[in-house]
Order: C-alpha cells, then sequence, then structure tokens
C-alpha cells in the first residue's frame, strides 16, 4: 500500500468516526487518527540508534516518542521496553490507528515498536541502513514477532 493510499485510508478512518452519532469505547479516537497521519509524514526519515528526531534520524522508539510528543504532548519512556508498560493492554483483534505494536525483534520480549495504522499496516524506524517504513504486520517475520499492543488515551 502506498503512503498516499494510506494516509487516506487513515483520514477516511477519522472522517466515519466523526460522522457517528454514538460511538463505544472500540471506536478510533479522532486524535489518534491524527497521530498516525503525522506518523505517516516522517516516512523516509534514516534510521538512526539512539536517534530521537527527523533531523538526527530514529531509532524505533526515538520515533514513537517524537510522534506522541509532537502530536498529543504525551511524553514517553525511551526504550521500547519501557514503553510496553504505558497504556493498557489491547487484543490484536481490536487494534486501531495509534495502538502501540511490539515485536521481538533482538531475542527479547519488547525489544521493536511502531504505531499501527489500521488495516494491518504499521509504521516504525527498522533499523541499520533503512528508513522509517509502513509494514503489514501480517508479514511472515512480523507475525512470527508479535509481543502484543498497548492503548494510550489521548
Amino acid at each position: 500500500m502506498s503512503r498516499i493510499s494510506m494516509m487516506i485510508l487513515v483520514l477516511c478512518l477519522g472522517a466515519c468516526q466523526s460522522a457517528k452519532v454514538h460511538s463505544s469505547n472500540n471506536d478510533p479516537d479522532p486524535a489518534m487518527n491524527d497521530l498516525a497521519v503525522y506518523a505517516l509524514s516522517l516516512e523516509g526519515t534514516p534510521y538512526k540508534y539512539g536517534g530521537n528526531t527527523p533531523d538526527s534520524g530514529f531509532d524505533c522508539s526515538g520515533f514513537v516518542g517524537y510522534v506522541f510528543r509532537h502530536s498529543l504532548g504525551k511524553i514517553l519512556p525511551r526504550t521500547a521496553e519501557q514503553i510496553s508498560r504505558v497504556g493498557e493492554k489491547t487484543d490484536e483483534d481490536e487494534l486501531q490507528p495509534g495502538d502501540l505494536v511490539f515485536f521481538n525483534t533482538l531475542h527479547r520480549k519488547y525489544s521493536h515498536v511502531g504505531i499501527y495504522l489500521g488495516d494491518g499496516q504499521f509504521i516504525h524506524s527498522p533499523g541499520k541502513g533503512k528508513s522509517v517504513t509502513t509494514v503489514n504486520m501480517n508479514e511472515n517475520y512480523w507475525r512470527e514477532r508479535y509481543n502484543g499492543a498497548r492503548r494510550l488515551n489521548p
């Protein structure tokens, strides 16, 4: 799915939400849709270990922290493992845009974090030599390493 298509999807999810008369606890929060769109605007930013700004580059937790700080004013802990303790545990079948998704990529739980966008897609800063990108969490690599998700209220 292209970056433009993903941005349109996230915007449509937000537009559909605002058109509802009644909402439930499972409805995506419009602020989280905005957060997802903001995250997409940083796609292509290079990876840098320990990086936490678009100018220096991002590692996974630096990217997530930057997005939450600049879109919601929310300060998160520095590492993926520490971030995994924030917010409420969310079942995979209830994921909404803006939820945090965690993976075991370094042979330890919660060693990688990304932001769920919807439709099985998440955005993250993957590693050395790469840049912030959107991927499908149903790909075998991610499916085998999935550790869970957390929802932070805006």
